[in-house]
Formats: C-alpha cells, structure tokens, sequence
C-alpha cells in the first residue's frame, strides 16, 4: 500500500470517527435472537445453519439475509457468516455508543466476529454513518473491513471483472460535514482518537 492510499485511510477513519464513539458495548452481553424458514443445529461443533428469510438481533445489532451460520466458541464469543437472498444484499446494523448515531452496511456475504468486534462485508459492499435518521457518510467498494472498537475500517475496490471493466481497484466514499453548534452554545469537548500502529487497531 503506497502512501497516499494510507494518507486517505487515515483522513476517511478520522472524518467517520467523528465523536470517536463506538460501537454500543452493551451488545455484548445481550442474547442473540434469530428468526428463520428452518435451523440445523450441530451440537458437537456448537454451530447452528438458519435459514429463510434470516433476521437476528443482539442488542442493537441487526443482521438480515437468507442464510445465517452462526459458531459459539469455547468462551462464549458469537461468530456468524451471513448470505444474502439471491438477487440481494444481507444487511447489518448496529448503534454507535453515546451518541444517536448507527453504522449500517451491505453485501453479498457478511463475517461477524463477536471476539474481535469486527464486520466484514464481501461483494458489492457498502457501509454508511447515519446520524439519527440522516445519512452522513458512505463508503462503497468490493470489500469492507470495519472494527467496531476502534472504528478503524479498510476498503478494497477489488478487481476488475473484465478487459472493459474500468472500475478497478475502485473505492467510492461521500463524507457529510460535521454539523456546525449552533450560535451561543458550547460544543462537548471529543475525546482524543486513539493512536495505533496497526490499520485493524489492537484486539481487545
């Protein structure tokens, strides 16, 4: 990665950062709920397969597609690999801590790691900031990489998909202006943004 592709990293995570809030950590704790067509449980691997018309919640988490593998490790961390309907993109949400603010995002196949806080949306992804009902940023590409705890993402355009293809590598991102306080008000001091020496941030 060259340095001006870094340089853009840095200056998309920090505009998205915003407040440097993260992701609602009371999700953690909550149980996951799943409604499904049908469910195959394996309870040798502690794994279970749902699918149809997939819609699962954890907390203010908001996962939907047409099929759902969802893993259990030996600690109690949730993994889950979730396929879109054919002709359409599985879905995922969840509220940002502290403020009225949600990252919403889609793809052709979600990977969720409830271990490492972090969501990868795969094939024709998209990830969005919205603040209460608005939408503030957006950012699409061929492969998304969020970590929820240290609101650091990665974004691949991807390859082209043929000699006409002129799209590659692209990676499109719209960032909405931080809205303004309004006269006579004092603005909350944010807190400092964390620093790191990897792009993914330390796991937790």
């Amino acid at each position: 990665m060259n340095m001006p592709v870094i340089q853009l990293l840095l200056a998309v995570t920090c505009a998205l950062s915003g407040a440097a809030a993260r992701a609602d950590k009371a999700d953690n704790n909550k149980p996951m709920n799943i409604e499904s067509d049908a469910l195959r449980y394996d309870d040798l691997k502690q794994t279970s397969v749902f699918s149809g018309r997939v819609v699962l919640t954890k907390g203010s988490i908001l996962i939907r597609g047409g099929v759902v593998a969802v893993r259990q490790d030996a600690q109690g961390y949730q993994f889950g690999v979730v396929t879109a309907e054919p002709g359409q993109l599985a879905f995922f949400r969840q509220k940002r801590e502290g403020v009225d603010e949600f990252i919403e995002g889609e793809g052709e196949t979600i990977e969720y790691d409830g271990r490492a806080d972090t969501v990868k949306f795969l094939k024709s992804a998209q990830m969005r900031r919205l603040r209460g009902a608005s939408l503030a940023d957006e950012v699409t590409g061929s492969v998304i990489h969020y970590n929820s705890t240290t609101d650091v993402f990665m974004v691949d355009g991807g390859e082209a998909r043929g000699p006409t293809d002129k799209s590659r590598g692209r990676v499109r991102v719209v960032l909405t202006p931080k809205p303004q306080p309004e006269a006579g008000s004092t603005p909350a001091p944010s807190p400092p943004l964390r620093s790191t020496t990897t792009l993914g941030g330390e796991r937790q």
